[in-house]
């Protein structure tokens, strides 16, 4: 029992110091969301979020997670009109998020919005059943915190042989409108 307890102590301690990122992670992400701040005077649509999201799935496929550092940093095309990439898996590991380092490599599985809503699970599962699609939760706008309504797109593509979902979100748009938007 004493060796089970000492086992689960150094775990949770390598577990912590991973959570942790790194001053130039914390730099980086920091860049990333003051950029997304200065895009914001575009609005994003919800045509602007599938078309950046496929041609991020594209990129993935090509490059593998060699390609994360180009969602991330001042100049980046996938930080636009005010929003960003984020790329988690199917067990929902954030794999790559460019404005909250402290997410990587965490599973957000679990993870509710202030309505309770597991919107980690609904992207998932929204990818495993029809490829992609919208998903709807309460999420923070980049630089606030607190949350506002965000509706993301998810798409299922794959990363070095994994299958992944990589996703974008527009703020200020119900679902409604969103999918007004898209009949169009």
């Amino acid at each position: 029992m004493k060796k089970l307890l000492i086992a689960g102590c150094i775990l949770g301690i390598v577990f912590a110091l991973q959570a942790e990122p790194t001053e130039a992670e914390k730099k980086l992400a920091k860049e990333s969301e003051e950029y997304c701040k200065t895009t914001a005077t575009t609005k994003a649509t919800p045509q602007m979020i599938m078309k950046k999201v496929m041609e991020a799935a594209a990129l993935l496929e090509k490059e593998g997670k060699s390609a994360f550092r180009k969602f991330q940093g001042k100049n980046s095309k996938f930080i636009f009109a005010g929003t960003y990439m984020w790329i988690n898996d199917y067990n929902g590991v954030m794999l790559m998020h460019p404005l909250k380092p402290a997410m990587n490599n965490q599973n957000l599985i679990g993870l509710k919005d202030s309505n309770g809503k597991r919107f980690f699970v609904d992207m998932i599962t929204k990818c495993k059943e029809n490829g992609s699609g919208w998903v709807d939760y309460m999420w923070p706008k980049p630089g606030e915190k607190e949350r506002s309504l965000k509706v993301s797109y998810v798409h299922k593509t794959k990363c070095d042989g994994e299958e992944i979902v990589v996703g974008c979100g527009v703020y200020d748009m119900t679902m409604e409108e969103v999918r007004k938007a898209v009949a169009k």
